[in-house]
C-alpha cells in the first residue's frame, strides 16, 4: 500500500497548486461544484487537514474552521469541519481522521476548562457514521433526545452561518439550488450498510441529500465523551499541546 501522510497546515499557506488539487479532488466526487464558491469557503476556513501519498498526489483533505461562541452566557468553542472528502480508493486509511482527533486535543488544552463541541453538516451517511465511530453521544441521534441546551446551541451555530438555508425545525441545510451533492455512485447506500440502525436514521431525517440538503450535527469533544481510539488519539493531543502550542504540521 502507499505510504500515506496526513498534514494540517493553516489555510493561509496553502500554495496554488495545492489549493488546485483540493478543488480537482472535490469536483471528481460532487456535483454541482462551482470553483470560485469552492475557494471562497476554503478561504473562510482557518486549517486544512490534507491526505497525501508518497509522490505528493493529493488523496483526500478536510477543512476547519476555529471560533467561539456564547450560548446561554457561556462561551464554548467550536471546531466546525467544512468540506471533506477521501478518494474511495483509500478508504479505510485512517490518517485524517487521527489527525483531526489529535488536533482536536490541542485546541482543547489551550482551554481546557472551556467546552469543546464539533459542529458539521452532513450529506452523506458515511460522514454520519464517523459521529457513532467516535463518540458516546452526539446530536441528532436515533436513541437520544437531544438537550434544550444543545439545540440552542446548534440553531445558533448553523443559522448565523447558513441563514435562512437552515430549518430549526427538520434540522437541515437546504439551498434552493444544490451547492455540492455526492455523485451517485458515492450517494448510493449499500445493502450491507441499510441496516445499520444510524444509516436508516440519516436517511429518515435528511431524504434529500442526494441533492444537496444537509443535517446540522454537533458533539462534544471531551475525554468523556469519546470512545477508547478516539480518546487515546484526543488526549495524546492534549499532552502534545504543552509542548507545541500551535497545531501545524501534525503528522498522523
Amino acid at each position: 500500500m502507499d505510504e500515506i501522510t496526513a498534514v494540517l497546515r493553516p489555510v493561509g499557506e496553502l500554495e496554488p497548486p495545492i489549493r488546485s488539487a483540493m478543488f480537482g479532488l472535490y469536483s471528481r466526487h460532487y456535483g454541482a461544484n462551482d470553483e470560485a464558491r469552492f475557494y471562497t469557503d476554503l478561504d473562510a476556513k482557518d486549517y486544512a487537514l490534507c491526505l497525501r501519498i508518497a509522490d505528493g498526489a493529493l488523496i483526500g483533505f478536510s477543512t476547519l474552521a476555529v471560533f467561539e461562541q456564547d450560548i446561554e452566557n457561556e462561551l464554548v468553542r467550536v471546531i466546525y469541519s467544512g468540506d471533506t472528502i477521501i478518494d474511495p480508493k483509500y478508504w479505510g486509511h485512517q490518517g485524517l481522521a487521527f489527525t483531526w482527533l489529535r488536533f482536536a486535543g490541542q485546541i482543547k488544552a489551550r482551554t481546557a476548562q472551556q467546552a469543546l463541541y464539533w459542529f458539521l453538516i452532513v450529506k452523506g451517511h458515511r460522514t454520519y457514521r464517523y459521529l457513532s465511530a467516535f463518540s458516546r453521544v452526539y446530536y441528532p441521534s436515533p436513541d437520544k433526545p437531544m438537550p434544550r441546551k444543545i439545540k440552542a446551541l446548534m440553531d445558533t451555530l448553523a443559522g448565523h452561518r447558513f441563514g435562512k438555508a437552515y430549518d430549526p425545525g427538520t434540522g437541515l441545510v437546504h439551498f434552493p439550488s444544490s451547492r455540492g451533492h455526492l455523485v451517485q455512485a458515492l450517494a448510493e447506500v449499500p445493502a450491507k450498510d441499510r441496516h445499520r440502525p444510524e444509516v436508516r436514521y440519516f436517511l429518515e431525517r435528511n431524504p434529500g441529500y442526494v441533492h444537496g440538503d444537509e443535517l446540522v450535527c454537533l458533539c462534544e469533544l471531551s475525554a468523556e465523551n469519546l470512545k477508547p481510539l478516539a480518546r487515546r488519539l484526543f488526549c495524546g493531543g492534549m499532552e502534545h499541546a504543552v509542548y507545541t502550542p500551535e497545531p501545524e504540521g501534525l503528522r498522523a
